[in-house]
């Protein structure tokens, strides 16, 4: 066995025995079992159009909630449903469409009834899953803020690891020739760029705001001087290189 194959197989190890100890503390029925749920999530996490969006990032994610949740904040998330929501958000995706979380939204809604999971903790799930299209949760809106900021929190890693991450955001839409890209692309960061503030916890503004903005803006500056922004129309994609 590989050393990557190994790691492979420990993160879906801990990510099963994540996902069992989540949906009890969610307050799913007893005589319910979650690994067949489980099973069929991480196979959509491994699909292979998927380069970034992996178990990996869910893994990422999970992880990053966990760090936050070490720190104060305003309000008190509900840690089930953000944990939750983290499983779900990206477990529909296609990079040539732009109904990812509507759809992944829509298999919560499904699936957590199916273990007992009652109306509003389902409900909370599904608008945290719709809420990382624009990552924008609304003031005092604990829940989004944690997942936001764990989902965002990539961009604050350092330079070599940002630059994974953006290589592996083209592999995802390889199919979209290169100038296509650099336009969706540039849009998507200069639209991160503006945002008055990228982190909304305390703890990612102190420790994720500054090393985000620059590696943002290294990416900009790198997709300036490969060339002048072009819409982006070709290569069937409906939705723009983003996160």
């Amino acid at each position: 066995m590989t050393s990557a194959t190994s790691s492979d197989t420990h993160r879906e190890q801990n990510l099963r025995a994540r996902w069992h100890a989540t949906t009890a503390a969610a307050g799913a029925a007893p005589d319910r079992d979650p690994a067949p749920y489980a099973d069929r999530l991480l196979t959509a996490w491994a699909e292979p159009q998927r380069k970034y969006h992996t178990t990996a990032h869910l893994a990422d994610v999970l992880a990053r909630v966990d760090v936050l949740m070490q720190h104060p904040q305003e309000g008190t998330p509900d840690r089930p449903a953000v944990d939750l929501a983290a499983w779900f958000h990206d477990a529909v995706y296609r990079p040539d469409r732009s109904e990812n979380e509507e759809r992944s939204a829509a298999l919560a809604e499904r699936a957590l009834p199916e273990l007992g999971i009652d109306g509003a903790r389902t409900a909370e799930v599904a608008r945290l899953v719709r809420l990382t299209i624009t990552h924008d949760p609304a003031p005092g809106d604990a829940n989004g803020e944690l997942l936001c900021d764990a989902d965002l929190g990539v961009l604050a890693g350092t330079p070599e690891e940002y630059a994974a991450y953006a290589a592996a955001v083209r592999a995802e839409y390889g199919f979209v020739p290169d100038e296509a890209f650099r336009a969706g692309r540039a849009a998507v960061l200069r639209q991160l760029l503006e945002l008055p503030r990228l982190f909304r916890t305390a703890y990612g503004a102190a420790h994720w705001e500054a090393p985000a903005r620059t590696n943002l803006a290294a990416e900009l500056a790198g997709l300036a001087e490969g060339g002048a922004d072009q819409p982006l129309a070709e290569g069937g994609a409906d939705q723009p290189p983003g996160m």
